[in-house]
């Protein structure tokens, strides 16, 4: 569990691995995360773009992620899902990272479908999705709903003009993420 100070719904996470038996530790990433914006700021001369700052917290995560599964012989799981990769709603190198991703192939319905066939408890399942980072949820981000989203891309479910907009121009634009990287022979 890797919060980056205090983060409020930290319960749930610690709940999900009493439940399904994870053995788990917890990582604070706030002081490298504050030294980190420190030091780059100082180097830039300038205050960081509110991107940046929302971004790099997922990348130290999957810094330390890979730190610990190195040090315990382990393997980082992708935990994104189609929907999520769809319009590129994960950071490059940071939750978007892994060794291999079980739920690339399904939208956020069909993974919510899976832990219910599963017999997670419907807290988990129905829990608002938030990175619990930026004090938002990942609707409020987005503006639409993952069941409009998912609709449109899984079924051609047409939602209104300017959300089917939205979430165009943001596929076009983060189609790059489901790439691989370009390269010169």
């Amino acid at each position: 569990l890797m919060p980056n100070g205090k983060q409020a719904d930290i319960n749930y996470a610690n709940e999900l691995c009493e439940f399904l038996g994870i053995n788990n530790v917890t990582i604070n990433i706030e002081s490298v995360y504050d030294t980190a914006i420190a030091k780059i700021s100082d180097a830039l001369e300038t205050t960081l773009s509110e991107q940046t700052t929302i971004n790099l917290p997922a990348r130290l995560r999957m810094a330390t992620l890979y730190a610990v599964s190195q040090t315990v012989g382990g393997r980082v799981i992708n935990t994104c899902n189609y929907s999520e990769d769809y319009i590129g709603y994960a950071t490059r190198y940071g939750d978007g990272a892994g060794d291999m991703a079980p739920l690339a192939k399904f939208t956020v319905q069909e993974v919510k479908s899976i832990g219910r066939f599963l017999g997670l408890p419907e807290k988990f399942i129905e829990k608002t999705p938030s990175d619990g980072l930026c004090g938002k949820t990942d609707e409020d981000n987005l503006g639409f709903s993952y069941d409009t989203l998912d609709k449109y891309i899984r079924y051609g479910v047409l939602p209104k003009a300017e959300i089917k907009s939205k979430i165009d121009n943001l596929h076009k634009k983060n189609e790059f993420k489901l790439k691989p990287m370009p390269s010169f022979d």
